[in-house]
């Protein structure tokens, strides 16, 4: 256990309980966070979790700005629901792009375990768009996320980071909760 994934899990965690909790402060913790999380991940080998920092970083800035004025007439952005054949569409999705990407890494790189890294990819790259714009339905791919993160980082020796996620996956069901408590309306 290094200095960088004590910091990086203490500050992704708290962004992660911000979230559930309907913060907006999730997006600038989780900003810091991720960028930690990139530099360990990449120490590790972890590739396709170095991209998904990277890219976190980025929709993080859209979240901050979305959650603040995303809404009718620049107004907080309400939490919402996702239809059932969009749901669907994004898990055939996030099938298709972790077997392309999984090949990509397993042909190109060292990667370590390059098909289930690409599933956390491909899958918290969903969640995190969901997460983005405020839909419930981000916390069952959170949990289906965290889910798989668990032993995959507990195989790379990042112990700290596993029991975090195990607090992620926690989280995910807790904010299913909360967010369902004032998420009512229905969106395309």
């Amino acid at each position: 256990m290094t200095t960088l994934e004590i910091a990086a899990n203490i500050l992704n965690l708290l962004g992660v309980y911000l979230a559930a909790k309907n913060k907006v402060s999730t997006w600038p913790i989780g900003i810091v966070g991720c960028i930690l999380y990139g530099v360990m991940f990449y120490e590790v080998k972890l590739y396709a979790d170095v991209t998904l920092q990277v890219f976190y970083v980025v929709t993080s800035f859209f979240g901050w700005y979305y959650w603040q004025k995303g809404g009718d007439g620049k107004a907080e952005l309400p939490v919402t629901r996702v239809k059932l054949s969009r749901l669907l569409f994004y898990g055939v999705a996030g099938i298709m792009t972790s077997v392309m990407y999984g090949f990509m890494l397993a042909k190109t790189t060292d990667a370590s375990y390059p098909f289930i890294d690409s599933m956390i990819l491909s899958f918290s790259v969903i969640g995190q768009l969901l997460m983005m714009n405020r839909k419930l339905e981000c916390w069952p791919v959170w949990i289906l996320v965290n889910t798989l993160s668990i032993p995959l980082f507990i195989s790379k020796g990042l112990y700290l980071t596993s029991f975090v996620y195990a607090l992620f996956w926690v989280n995910a069901v807790w904010g299913h909760f909360q967010w369902k408590n004032v998420g009512k309306e229905v969106h395309p």
